[in-house]
């Protein structure tokens, strides 16, 4: 049982040394500095991939046998596929790189007492006026935690219905809360630096960038999360007894720390991104992880600062990531499957005749918004759907549109998916916390709003290309 013990010790210690390897790799490659250590990626990137894939559930293994398929029916196929492989794992690379860097905030935010003050006086709104509450404060939790603001959100939002004894009053909030929630974290993925959504959708599109895409970003992310409180507001639930009233504890004042957070978060990107010619990308994966460093300082401050952030480090390295293994084998293998599986894909609609180009470009547009949430509903991640979809999309200029055009489409479906997807991280966390399945949240509690939301979108997408 020791022995067991120390070697998992080792294979812990071993991922969490790798994936700091990858980041600072995939910072030298954004701020173009030690080029000469760019060889070295793709191999650490192939021996991450081989020490997760040895300690991942079945489902996630699957997922690193669909790319060493692909890679082979590709090498068999296309005499280029060694270029194509190794974009695939630059792609994987980035991506790990981006997850640890964000999970850095994450992991300084948990432990303070100010971030956890704010949820509760957010939580803890009167019904009036909780949904708009959770849906706005939700935003700035969702920046900073990324999925943990579901996962903080969430179970505050359950230590407040406890209080409430009549289980039919307790049952509604509990839903209306976490849909808030949800529904909060969806509408920042069209607009945050730190999302996903607009890191990989502005690298794979040609000629954008975030400062490009977040003005129109945040009209996506306005739908979103209007339409959600608009819902919320129409269809309140008609209750049998009059449910208690209670101010929450505290004052507005509790968001202060949260919102000078984002502040400078904000303004160091922006900063940076008018002095150096370095991507947003790049830009985040460095601001962030001082941010946090900064900010255990302060936490730590009394406490022999300097020790005890060494020590927290040291946990964050080998407990905290290796315990994200199951997250990062789907992301990383769903950047590297779309990557490859594009390259796969072009040659066969090219030889049945199907050319992208032939569409109307506001059809092909719109069906970004509709396709990508689609997608969702059959297990594909959206990561892998836009790696997937991106390389094989006409030119913004033969489509008669800008590339934030495009940018914009492909971020609204990827919310949309966040929403329905009864296999996405924030239907599956809602579900858990709801006590019910994610495919009934993203079915029945988020139907009507994907489709209103999606009718929206599509909308504004149009309206944005060729009307703006």
């Amino acid at each position: 049982m020791q022995l067991f013990s120390e070697m998992r010790n080792r294979v812990d210690l071993m991922t969490g040394m790798l994936l700091v390897a990858i980041t600072c790799l995939v910072i030298f490659h954004e701020w173009h500095i030690a080029a000469w250590m760019a060889p070295a990626k793709p191999v650490l990137v192939l021996l991450l991939v081989a020490t997760l894939a040895a300690q991942v559930r079945v489902s996630r293994k699957a997922f690193v046998a669909v790319a060493l398929g692909l890679t082979v029916a590709l090498a068999c196929s296309a005499p280029g596929w060694r270029v194509v492989t190794l974009d695939g794992l630059r792609s994987a690379a980035f991506i790990a790189a981006f997850f640890t860097a964000l999970s850095t905030l994450r992991n300084v935010a948990q432990t303070s007492a100010a971030v956890q003050a704010a949820g509760g006086f957010l939580s803890g709104q009167r019904p009036g006026r909780r949904y708009a509450a959770l849906t706005v404060g939700g935003q700035g939790f969702a920046l900073l935690l990324n999925y943990g603001a579901i996962q903080l959100l969430g179970a505050l939002a359950l230590a407040n219905a406890e209080t409430e004894p009549d289980a039919e009053v307790r049952g509604h909030r509990i839903r209306r809360m976490l849909l808030a929630i949800q529904r909060a974290f969806v509408s920042t993925l069209p607009w945050s630096p730190l999302s996903f959504a607009m890191a990989i959708s502005v690298s794979v599109v040609p000629g954008t960038s975030w400062a490009q895409a977040m003005v129109p970003g945040l009209v996506s992310s306005a739908l979103l999360a209007g339409i959600g409180w608009g819902l919320d507001t129409a269809f309140k639930p008609r209750l049998s007894v009059t449910p208690r009233r209670q101010e929450p504890e505290g004052s507005w004042a509790l968001m202060l720390p949260l919102l000078a957070l984002l502040g400078v978060l904000v303004i160091s990107v922006i900063s940076l991104s008018a002095i150096t010619d370095v991507r947003i990308v790049g830009l985040v994966v460095v601001i962030v992880p001082v941010i946090a460093l900064v900010w255990m300082l302060i936490q730590h401050w009394t406490q022999a600062p300097v020790r005890s952030v060494a020590r927290r480090f040291g946990d964050y390295v080998t407990k905290e990531l290796p315990g994200y293994r199951e997250e990062l084998t789907l992301l990383m293998m769903a950047g590297y499957i779309g990557t490859v599986g594009s390259a796969l894909l072009g040659p066969l609609m090219q030889r049945a005749g199907l050319d992208l180009a032939v569409f109307p470009p506001w059809l092909l547009l719109v069906s970004f918004v509709w396709l990508i949430p689609l997608a969702g509903q059959l297990g594909m991640n959206p990561i892998l759907a836009v790696t997937l979809l991106a390389p094989l999309i006409p030119g913004a200029e033969s489509l008669g549109v800008t590339p934030t055009a495009i940018v914009v489409a492909l971020t609204s479906g990827w919310a949309l998916s966040g929403a329905s997807s009864p296999f996405t991280a924030t239907t599956l966390l809602i579900g858990s916390f709801g006590g019910i399945s994610a495919l009934r949240v993203g079915w029945a509690w988020n139907g009507v709003y994907t489709m209103l939301c999606g009718i929206m979108l599509s909308l504004w997408v149009v309206i944005y290309a060729f009307a703006l």
